[in-house]
């Protein structure tokens, strides 16, 4: 999970690059202009590692970061993991 009370932030593809190199398959995102961010997410992914990728987004504008770590809880089957929380 990506929190992000400031919104969008340059470090953001560092990040994202860290996260294609790790395998991780779910980036749900929270906080400020989210949805900017689930799809600045979207994009680096597409350039740095092209539609190959399994990388999934999803933002949550309207709920607090314990709604959504309790939301990546019950993902099931390749998406069920553990759970970590990014403040960005």
């Amino acid at each position: 999970m990506l929190h992000c009370p400031n919104g969008y932030e340059p470090r953001l593809a560092d990040l994202v690059k860290g996260f294609i190199r790790d395998g991780v398959v779910f980036v749900g995102v929270v906080g400020k202009d989210c949805t900017s961010v689930e799809d600045a997410i979207d994009d680096i992914v597409a350039d740095l590692a092209g539609p190959d990728c399994d990388l999934v987004t999803s933002s949550y504008p309207n709920e607090s970061i314990d709604e959504v770590v309790e939301f990546a809880r019950a993902l099931a089957d390749e998406y069920q993991g553990e759970i970590q929380v990014i403040d960005l």
